[in-house]
């Protein structure tokens, strides 16, 4: 392994060669065996960024102690020290090495309109290092990954692994590998461009949103996408003597030698690379000889920002001196100022008095043209105008219109953000004057092309949700208007949705849209819950190719043990991560109004069985306005019961073991199966105003009709009495301590518990055959001595035991859930209840039916679904709902151990062939 010296290498390269391999191992800290040299394909850190034809930001998740990884950057182990990663691919690094992070995260949005799905092809995304335990190279078939080092390739798309020789070998065209028939792929999805970052979009927001519309006025002549960025540089930045200490890739070991720099006549300094640096605080450290020239003082200084230009046209000042004086040889380290209990200080500086012109790159973003950039000569007089029609001219576009152009500033400093420039500016001295704030950010700047006219189309959509439900169309409207103002109101509104108190606003003008979204979220409806605002992407149906069906993903981080973050990190990371929502963030309403236009496609819900009644509800709602009107559900369990998830085969509970790519294997291969549904109507007796003492208000698929009837869709099972009366003290001791309730068992421990008392307490379902009648198909049935009622759609109750039975019985047919068929059975008590669950005993058959009548004399504790309330005296109605679900079933197919897991179906991340 070598790190050497120049005078070390026993190869010969031309003087170019040379010179950049020996700044770019000594910058990243690469590491190759000596026969292994001509293999190396991984770019430098200091030249990464500008080989990023489209640059897309990373979506940065919160500091963590990540184990067994290592940083992309500076290519160093992240276990003793904080790192981040990105939530979208497989992108870590230090802290202190994010201002250094390639911004070539996924890009998940290319939709061209014009451009046909045949002239489509996707290329492969190649990430470096830490790739999965086991992986096996495709070309070579040998082993690709080490705990060792950062080594290997993979494939963000497809999961496709190889070496980092091997790779280059592979056909570049990438078609999704296994989980291509549930791909939702880019070249379908469009967002127009606006400077809101992709954290905003799909929901990963880790600023209070109380800080955004200041943030956002602030930074108005600028993209405001750092204003979303987990690595906030003051969180780290605070102490100057202690922050970014060290270089990027230097380990620990290195404190320790500071501590004789003094011994061995060398000096620490710190750099900073502009005004903005030193405002944030952000600087890097070199250490250099007391006695070195000034050459090699602003070698070092220059390597330490990783910038590659021409060390003429830059010289360093000292910050702690009079007036910032230039330093000069021929002991420029001696020569600076010191404070005391500071380390000197100095300014990495661009000539900018000696250079009145020099050269800029500009990029074609999405214009059809096959360079990936074009170097443009300006100078002081040059203006944006004259760039657009040089640039143009390069491209080979000069019979074009320029005036149909503009364009952009981009930064490519701690993200993407992006600046439309006037026609007057003069690109060179915003370059100049870049590099007053930051050398790294005028390293980092790139002008790019674009049509005037944003090539997604004009309208964008908004989902806006917390305002009171029921309300008038003009109602809403009067309320948005009163936020935004005149100024910035929408140009469409619809579809709304009135039970849920949220709709879709629509806008013509980009700009306007980003300052009402801002709006919307620093407003709050009679001061209570703040709006909830989401920028929506818009899906284009034509573009998914045929066989295709896109999975659209709703987890619900809340349920059962809150393994959903997990979870939600993971599918973003496997498919694209706009056909994932979290249920946190707006319910399941902006997912399913994206893939509105979807002729056909799977939904997975990952949560509990409230979760999937949540979901199946809102598909109700939107499913007249939807293409597809009845999309095939599958289901990982998140909550507690899980007890449809059981009947489905998806299992009691996801415990976290289980590879989230294997779970998407088996929706692909998952059955279709017909759900029956079923209405549940409560009449009152005599009194509308009481006739529900203690209804759980977040119920969401109950509704109340004129004459005060509340009316239910029951997918699972309808209990009366004792059973009801568990799951409502459950619910009651959950509303009071949630946090308590995060552990599946815990919330059965609870239960037991619950279960014990009501053994010894007064006994409040007693004599329950005597208040109730019931009515199966017309027919007055006689009740059985009992205490609990309970009406069965499906045979899992109660976390997966089975309270009609298995055993044969002549008086009735053997049940399931699409037979157009319920099943009462009654239980005597609690301990009758506890028999139940535990398999020594099952419930007593009542009835069996599709339609049925009960009416109810007394006050009793009733539940649908698990959600449980009081019921005063009413009729009660359970009739088959016309509304359909269908589901999907796991098969039983087990896949061999020795089946790989990350590789694609056949090898090439392609289809298999059938």
């Amino acid at each position: 392994m070598w790190a050497r010296n120049s005078e070390d290498i026993n190869i010969k390269y031309d003087v170019t060669q040379f010179l950049y391999l020996f700044v770019s191992f000594s910058v990243c800290n690469f590491v190759v065996h000596d026969r292994c040299l001509k293999t190396v394909v991984s770019p430098c850190s200091s030249v990464a960024a500008s080989l990023i034809k489209n640059p897309v930001a990373h979506c940065w998740s919160e500091p963590f102690h990540h184990k067994r990884k290592f940083c992309n950057v500076c290519r160093k182990r992240l276990d003793d020290s904080e790192s981040i990663h990105c939530e979208i691919c497989e992108y870590f690094v230090h802290t202190e090495c994010q201002d250094f992070a390639a911004a070539d995260c996924k890009e998940n949005a290319t939709y061209l309109p014009g451009k046909q799905l045949v002239y489509v092809h996707h290329q492969h995304h190649w990430r470096e290092g830490n790739l999965p335990s086991n992986s096996k190279c495709y070309v070579c078939k040998k082993t690709c990954w080490t705990t060792e080092c950062l080594s290997g390739y993979r494939c963000e798309w497809c999961g496709m692994t190889c070496h980092a020789a091997c790779h280059v070998a592979v056909t570049s065209e990438c078609t999704f590998g296994m989980l291509e028939p549930i791909y939702l792929p880019p070249h379908a999805v469009s967002i127009p461009r606006t400077e809101v970052p992709m954290e905003a979009i799909i929901g990963v927001q880790v600023r209070r949103k109380d800080t955004l519309s200041r943030e956002y006025l602030c930074l108005k002549a600028r993209s405001i996408s750092e204003e979303f960025s987990s690595g906030d540089a003051g969180r780290y930045r605070e102490n100057e003597e202690y922050a970014q200490s060290h270089a990027p890739g230097r380990d620990s070991r290195q404190d320790k030698q500071n501590k004789n720099q003094e011994e061995r006549d060398e000096e620490v300094i710190k750099v900073y690379d502009g005004n903005n640096s030193l405002r944030r605080r952000i600087f890097r450290t070199i250490v250099v000889s007391r006695q070195a020239p000034l050459s090699q003082v602003l070698t070092q200084a220059l390597r330490a920002f990783h910038i590659t230009k021409d060390p003429n046209s830059f010289h360093l000042t000292d910050l702690y001196s009079h007036e910032e004086a230039v330093l000069q040889d021929p002991t420029p380290v001696l020569s600076l100022q010191r404070k005391e209990g500071k380390r000197p200080a100095v300014f990495l500086r661009f000539k900018d008095r000696d250079n009145d012109k020099g050269e800029v790159r500009v990029y074609p973003g999405k214009l059809q043209v096959s360079q990936a950039f074009c170097t443009v000569p300006v100078d002081s007089n040059t203006t944006v105008g004259d760039l657009i029609r040089e640039a143009l001219k390069r491209f080979g576009l000069e019979d074009y219109n320029c005036e149909d152009y503009r364009c952009s500033e981009v930064l490519l400093d701690r993200g993407v953000t992006e600046r439309v420039l006037s026609w007057n500016e003069r690109p060179w001295e915003i370059m100049k004057q870049l590099g007053k704030d930051s050398i790294r950010q005028m390293e980092l700047m790139r002008f790019y092309l674009q049509l005037k006219q944003d090539p997604h189309g004009p309208n964008l959509a908004l989902f806006v949700g917390n305002l009171p439900p029921n309300l008038s169309e003009r109602n809403y409207e009067n309320i948005l208007t009163e936020f935004l103002g005149k100024e910035n109101k929408f140009s469409k509104i619809g579809p709304i949705y009135y039970e849920y108190g949220s709709m879709v606003i629509t806008y013509e003008d980009s700009d306007k849209a980003v300052r009402a979204l801002y709006t919307l979220r620093e407003s709050k409806f009679e001061d209570k819950q703040p709006l909830l605002v989401m920028l929506l992407p818009n899906i284009e149906p034509s573009m998914i190719p045929l066989g295709v069906q896109p999975l659209l993903v709703f987890v619900n981080v809340k349920s059962g043990g809150c393994q959903g973050l997990e979870l939600i990190s993971s599918f973003r990371k496997l498919l694209n991560p706009y056909q994932v929502f979290d249920l946190d963030n707006g319910g399941p309403l902006p997912g399913l109004y994206v893939f509105r236009n979807i002729q056909n496609y799977k939904i997975l819900v990952c949560g509990g069985d409230g979760t999937i009644g949540w979901v199946l509800q809102c598909l109700d709602n939107v499913g007249q306005d939807s293409q597809c009107s009845s999309p095939a559900c599958a289901i990982v369990p998140l909550g507690t019961g899980n007890d449809l998830a059981r009947v489905l085969r998806w299992g009691p509970g996801y415990t976290g073991g289980e590879d989230p790519l294997n779970l998407l294997r088996d929706v692909i291969d998952a059955e279709e199966i017909r759900l029956d549904r079923w209405t549940v109507v409560f009449h009152p007796e005599d009194k509308p105003d009481d006739s529900v003492k203690q209804v759980n208000t977040t119920v969401i698929a109950g509704c109340t009709s004129e004459d005060n009837s509340q009316i239910f869709v029951m997918n699972n099972y309808f209990g009366i009495g004792i059973d009801a009366d568990l799951c409502l003290d459950f619910h009651n001791a959950r509303e009071e301590n949630p946090g308590k309730f995060i552990s599946r068992l815990h919330n059965k421990s609870v239960y037991v518990k619950m279960g014990l008392r009501k053994m010894v307490g007064p006994k409040m379902c007693k004599d329950l055959h005597k208040e109730v009648r019931l009515e199966v198909d017309g027919k007055l049935v006689e009740l059985p001595q009992v205490e609990g009622i309970i009406i069965l759609n499906i045979l899992s109750w109660g976390s997966g035991a089975n309270p009609w039975g298995q055993e044969k019985d002549d008086q009735f047919s053997k049940p399931n859930h699409w037979d157009g068929m319920l099943e009462v059975v009654g239980v005597t008590g609690v301990v009758h209840l506890g028999q139940i669950q535990s398999g020594l005993r099952t419930a007593m058959r009542i009835a069996q039916g599709g339609h049925i009548k009960i009416h109810l004399n007394s006050d009793i504790p009733v539940q649908v679904d698990g959600e449980p309330w009081v019921q005063s005296p009413c009729d009660v109605v359970v009739l088959k709902s016309a509304l359909k679900a269908t589901m999907l079933k796991k098969n039983k197919f087990k896949r061999r151990p020795t089946e790989p897991n990350i590789l694609p179906a056949n090898g090439e991340g392609g289809q298999e062939h059938r």
